[in-house]
């Protein structure tokens, strides 16, 4: 388990301990390059909490109503942060859509329930906060698609607002936090099996509702089989469900860079 966790370990680019630094760098320069170029509203608080904060990147032209993708970070919920995620806005914003990069409070000062709760109240700020905003798209990396797939089996009532989300594209995700608990994951997280279980989407599929978002599953050739098996798993549960969902299996393609190439216009995920 502690290999088949260890995104690092597979990548057949660089080997494990400079993939992870040139990965914060290619997200921290792209980052940069966004948002010397794009309009900017950054650290934008959605809640009272130090961590509680999102950027977002305008479109270039922007219409009385736009597209929003909401990008939420990974980082194994205890590393990177909203100034590092930007990085997919030039292709988009020119497109006239608006990028947001949700900030959280990373483990160890996060606790499970408390980053699934921000994620979920950062979507209910952007819909009291921006009437603009013509539909919601999800974008979540390896932890961000665990959390982004989380807001996907909300119960909005609580929360007096029912978030426009039209779809989600969930890239290299966790949908099962059992395994996790196995490994060198945990130390950080500290979670329970309880807190596991209550907070593994793959657990809490909802039937899908009628205008339901399409849902796009995206695994790098270059992810462990743990990571391939998850992916499949929980787009078999959503379908089940009646979900609309497509698993997208990228050749040539790891853990890291699968997510980075967003930043390019000709890569299939940013033309998806």
């Amino acid at each position: 388990l502690e290999d088949q966790y260890s995104p690092s370990r597979w990548s057949r680019r660089l080997d494990r301990d400079t993939i992870i630094d040139a990965h914060f760098e290619v997200m921290a320069a792209g980052t940069e390059r966004a948002q010397a170029s794009a309009q900017t509203s950054l650290h934008v608080p959605y809640g009272n909490g130090d961590g509680e904060k999102l950027d977002i990147y305008f479109p270039t032209n922007p219409s009385e109503t736009f597209p929003v993708l909401v990008y939420i970070h990974g980082g194994y919920w205890q590393c990177l942060s909203k100034d590092d995620s930007g990085f997919a806005a030039p292709p988009l914003v020119s497109q006239g859509v608006a990028v947001v990069a949700v900030g959280y409070d990373i483990a160890p000062k996060g606790h499970m329930d408390a980053m699934v709760l921000q994620v979920r109240r950062s979507l209910v700020f952007l819909m009291e906060q921006y009437p603009g905003i013509r539909g919601i798209y999800l974008c979540g990396h390896s932890a961000g698609a665990h959390l982004a797939a989380m807001v996907l089996s909300t119960d909005w009532t609580e929360f007096q607002v029912v978030p426009d989300i039209k779809g989600a594209v969930l890239v290299s995700g966790v949908y099962d936090l059992e395994p996790i608990l196995h490994t060198y994951v945990n130390d950080a997280l500290n979670m329970s099996r309880e807190v596991a279980q209550r907070n593994s989407p793959v657990r809490h599929v909802t039937p899908a509702v009628p205008a339901a978002c399409e849902v796009l599953v995206v695994v790098a050739q270059h992810d462990s089989p743990e990571f391939r098996r998850q992916s499949q798993e929980y787009s078999q549960a959503l379908r089940a469900a009646g979900w609309s969902v497509s698993l997208l299996d990228l050749a040539g393609v790891d853990h890291f860079n699968v997510i980075e190439k967003l930043s390019e216009d000709s890569y299939i995920l940013t033309q998806v």
